[in-house]
């Protein structure tokens, strides 16, 4: 079975719904706390074991600065840079650009042709947080590298989920699931329609037959279901596993309230900002 060796962060979107700041900052790079999202991506994709991570941007939104740690502040804090990952990490960060917004599916192909064998999906405005250290400790989710073992003991097509109330099921794919094998998923379905709790999240492992598919289900004549379309094809033929992130939590840098929700969580879960902010948070609210 082939090692998965890339991870493809598609960070392509326009961030409408985060305008006016993403105006003026790519939302993949925006802070959690103190910590820009793209940082965390990168490190979970390297913690999973893979040897190249690709970018892949739109035209107009240049990651590439920071990515090659070009910024004249860089040298303040090292071990924030992409590169400077734990002792014995390293990995090879490509940009790639979409050239027009056609969806996931267009958007990975971009990348194939630098890409070797099965490889890791992070869409650039999820972040799934198992560990919520302090900045000088950042500890990688674990998330990616589930993927990857999920698929070492399969060699199947993986998907990661996460547990959502029924008011958010409206909002995601909803998944029906049966012993681990994905059957079906259905795009924000009514308020009380969705086969399970079980939404995707953003985390994908595809296996190498994915740029025939995407061929095949060419995004001319499916657009934006073009990559529904090639994981619908692994359910009916060989099987699509699913790995519940149970012990994650998701944050979604892409809409303002959840994204401020997820600064308040995330501080008040850090040994260094959590007792200050519960306290006054307490008076606060007093």
């Amino acid at each position: 079975m082939a090692a998965v060796e890339d991870a493809l962060i598609v960070a392509g979107g326009l961030g409408t719904r985060m305008f006016p700041v993403s105006a003026m900052l790519a939302k993949e790079a925006l802070p959690l706390v103190d910590v820009p999202v793209l940082t965390h991506l990168i490190q979970e994709a390297a913690h999973a074991g893979v040897k190249r991570v690709h970018v892949i941007s739109r035209p107009g939104k240049d990651l590439s600065a920071w990515v090659e740690g070009r910024s004249g502040l860089a040298s303040f804090r090292p071990d924030m840079h992409a590169h400077h990952l734990d002792p014995g990490v390293n990995v090879e960060v490509l940009i790639h650009e979409q050239q027009e917004q056609r969806g996931l599916g267009d958007a990975i192909s971009c990348a194939l042709h630098a890409v070797q064998g099965p490889f890791l999906i992070l869409l650039g405005d999820n972040l799934l947080m198992t560990e919520h250290r302090t900045t000088g400790v950042l500890a990688p989710s674990t998330a990616s590298r589930d993927l990857v073992e999920a698929f070492e003991q399969t060699g199947r097509p993986v998907a990661g989920l996460m547990r959502v109330s029924p008011e958010e099921s409206t909002s995601f794919g909803m998944v029906r699931m049966e012993d681990g094998q994905i059957l079906e998923v259905i795009e924000k379905p009514p308020l009380g329609m969705a086969p399970s709790d079980l939404a995707l999240c953003g985390r994908y492992l595809w296996t190498e037959d994915a740029s025939r598919l995407l061929e095949h289900y060419g995004v001319e004549e499916h657009g934006e279901l073009q990559s529904i379309r090639v994981q619908e094809h692994w359910m009916n033929d060989g099987g699509m596993e699913g790995v519940v992130h149970e012990n994650a939590v998701w944050y979604d840098a892409g809409r303002p309230l959840p994204w401020l929700k997820a600064q308040i969580d995330h501080a008040l879960r850090r040994e260094d900002f959590g007792p200050e902010l519960r306290e006054w948070l307490t008076s606060r609210m007093a």
